[in-house]
């Protein structure tokens, strides 16, 4: 027995298919179960253009083994893969056959086939009318956006009598124009639907009509992923005290050091920014300390030392804010600390960041300043008790003793600090050791293991 399940647009659709029909297995989805069909069976239960034909929309398939000697009008137990440490929730995006970890949901199987009428349709022959398709089609109203339908419904056209002149009888705003003007329900203003006044345009003409529908009207989006993550994470960001110490830097050395390792560079994949440096000056001030790399449990008011320096780094990509961590900065020289944020920057652009890569942080370092601003001031990520912001490095002008001006290359930095548990003078001390290693980078070579 296998269970096939379809998803159309956000909606689930559960059918119970018999032996003798199984579902589709496509080639994104890794299942054990598809060996016991021969090739030739395979080709035979490929109904997937079918139902495609039947929703007219692109959907994906799974077969599930899950069912397996299982009673009718029974629960079926779908179990959970092992998540990583610290993950609270997960997010279904691909469904496997192989029973690993817990139980993730519950499905009840009714002992029901799919209607004559679908099976015919979707389940048939390998041919099918074409004229069938198309008055399917029809009367299912065919595809149009939301701008689209949402003028037929304030004309009060019903999208079943508009006849689609789009890519695959899609509707267009022009169609719904057109159908209102002919039928009396729309007054034909000059030039309200004029073929002959509309200039050719580049480009696939059914984009550039969804562009024209849907660029001035209201768009609901659902967060998801790293942004519906985020959103918790600053909520109970909210419910920590913060305070702020600003500090300005003398990056000086820091652009000396950084040039230096530029020109020596012979890895043509690698490329040296001051991140790095920050970074491992950062965790030699946080050797001597340990109260800023630390975590706190409210609960039990609990403060933990931590012994490893796991400095996250904020990065924005395009599913969101995200922050992983390099782990154990203080084993780490700064080249390696250099492949391994470029290692975690292309993961994270790709949205394949690894649980591993993101839990455990200790620390929180945001580089606002790679992208623009003098300094900004950020909010803690739970349950660490400090986050760093960088502002962009800018030469001002400062002045000697004797009134002579000259250059400096200055940068803001503003730590937040939780303070349930730092005060002024721990992150005013703290602050002090870290300067001094950037203001003087060769001072790294002493303490460097």
């Amino acid at each position: 027995m296998l269970l096939s399940r379809r998803i159309i647009r956000g909606r689930s659709f559960l059918r119970h298919l018999t032996a003798a029909a199984p579902s589709v297995v496509t080639t994104e989805i890794k299942s054990t179960s598809v060996n016991r069909f021969s090739s030739s069976v395979k080709s035979k239960l490929d109904y997937s253009h079918k139902l495609n034909n039947l929703y007219n929309v692109n959907g994906r398939y799974f077969s599930s083994s899950a069912v397996d000697n299982q009673p009718i009008d029974g629960i079926v137990d779908v179990p959970l893969a092992q998540t990583g440490e610290g993950i609270a929730e997960c997010e279904l995006l691909k469904w496997f056959v192989n029973e690993v970890g817990e139980t993730l949901l519950q499905l009840t199987v009714d002992d029901t086939s799919i209607s004559s009428d679908a099976s015919e349709t979707s389940l048939g022959s390998e041919t099918s009318d074409s004229d069938d398709e198309k008055s399917e089609f029809k009367k299912s109203g065919g595809l149009s956006t939301p701008a689209v339908r949402s003028l037929a419904k304030q004309h009060g056209i019903g999208l079943d009598d508009v006849i689609g002149t789009g890519k695959q009888g899609r509707i267009l705003k022009e169609d719904v124009l057109k159908y209102g003007v002919e039928k009396g329900i729309i007054e034909d203003k000059p030039g309200i639907f004029n073929p002959g006044s509309i200039e050719p345009m580049e480009g696939p003409e059914e984009k550039l009509h969804e562009i024209a529908d849907s660029i001035y009207h209201d768009k609901t989006l659902t967060l998801r992923a790293y942004q519906r993550a985020m959103v918790k994470s600053m909520t109970a960001a909210a419910s920590v005290p913060h305070f702020h110490y600003v500090e300005e830097l003398n990056c000086d050395g820091l652009v000396q050091l950084k040039t230096a390792f530029q020109k020596a560079n012979t890895d043509p994949d690698l490329k040296f920014t001051f991140l790095p440096i920050l970074i491992k000056s950062l965790s030699l001030a946080l050797t001597t300390h340990p109260l800023v790399n630390s975590t706190f449990n409210l609960a039990n008011y609990e403060v933990t030392l931590k012994g490893h320096h796991n400095i996250g780094i904020a990065m924005a990509t395009p599913s969101g804010l995200v922050v992983p961590n390099i782990k154990n900065i203080q084993t780490l020289s700064i080249l390696e600390i250099t492949k391994e944020l470029s290692r975690l920057q292309k993961l994270a652009m790709a949205n394949k960041l690894p649980p591993a890569d993101i839990s455990g942080g200790t620390i929180t370092l945001s580089n606002i300043g790679s992208i623009g601003g003098k300094y900004g001031s950020p909010l803690i990520n739970v349950p660490e008790v400090a986050i760093i912001a960088l502002g962009r490095i800018q030469k001002v002008a400062q002045f000697k003793d004797d009134g002579t001006a000259y250059p400096v290359s200055i940068m803001t930095v503003n730590i937040a600090a939780d303070h349930r548990i730092l005060d002024g003078a721990n992150v005013a001390l703290f602050c002090k050791d870290w300067k001094l290693y950037i203001e003087k980078p060769e001072l790294l070579l002493l303490h460097m293991r």
